[in-house]
């Protein structure tokens, strides 16, 4: 079955592999079966964009599989990232409650498969499905803590290096339980130097700089797309200023 957009329906979301009990899409029995009949999705190569800021709010967006980028940008071209959306998140869930344009823009760092509900159909499923309307209501509540985080990044560190720092330290915690031997904290690195530094607020000569130093200081060691923290007292230290 596909939508008038020409999407193609998803069949069955029990069978996700990114359902997870904090997830939104891992709900009951009954609201499955009715979540199936409103969704569609569609495969988004990297790089493209699912929706734009300024954009009038269609619906949500529950991503299957992939990383998304979200971010804003400001009349002279600067763009912030403001969150890296992982599997069995919602995109866009503030603007399709409150009847406003989206916030921010929303990009695909990888190969991503996303689910898509009509505003008034999710909605619908809210007011329907306890469920359903409390799933979305904690989704609600991680995006006001993520848009918290971001801004004790921008706003408490007072240099580009404890920003880097911060944004290390928070990846690193993200990974708990990909340590090596040495106890050092292992990581995939999928933002460019370009994207951390619109994750930060900093320029990306700025982060390359300081990706440097910090190699140089023996504080991490980069391995093609793998990232390795090796000492994360030191980017403790440079946050505490």
């Amino acid at each position: 079955m596909a939508s008038p957009d020409g999407l193609k329906t998803v069949e069955n979301c029990a069978a996700c592999r990114a359902a997870a009990t904090q997830h939104f899409c891992a709900l009951g029995e009954d609201a499955l079966r009715q979540l199936d009949g409103i969704k569609f999705a569609l495969a988004y190569a990297k790089g493209a964009r699912i929706f734009v800021e300024g954009q009038e709010a269609r619906g949500v967006y529950l991503l299957c599989a992939g990383r998304v980028k979200l971010s804003t940008s400001s009349g002279d071209a600067r763009v912030l990232i403001t969150q890296i959306v992982e599997p069995g998140e919602m995109l866009g869930l503030g603007a399709a409650l409150s009847g406003e344009p989206y916030e921010v823009t929303a990009e695909t760092l990888e190969p991503s498969e996303i689910t898509f509900v009509r505003r008034a159909q999710f909605l619908r499923l809210l007011s329907e499905n306890r469920d359903a309307a409390l799933r979305a209501a904690r989704q609600m509540s991680r995006n006001y803590r993520a848009a918290f985080e971001q801004v004790r990044l921008l706003g408490l560190s007072q240099t580009a290096a404890a920003k880097l720092a911060r944004f290390l330290l928070a990846e690193a915690r993200a990974h708990e339980g990909h340590e090596n031997g040495a106890g050092c904290s292992r990581m995939k690195l999928t933002l460019t130097h370009e994207e951390i530094g619109q994750r930060i607020g900093a320029s990306r000569e700025t982060v390359t700089r300081i990706f440097s130093e910090f190699k140089q200081e023996r504080i991490i060691q980069v391995k093609g797309s793998t990232l390795l923290v090796h000492d994360r007292a030191a980017l403790e230290v440079l946050i505490s200023y």
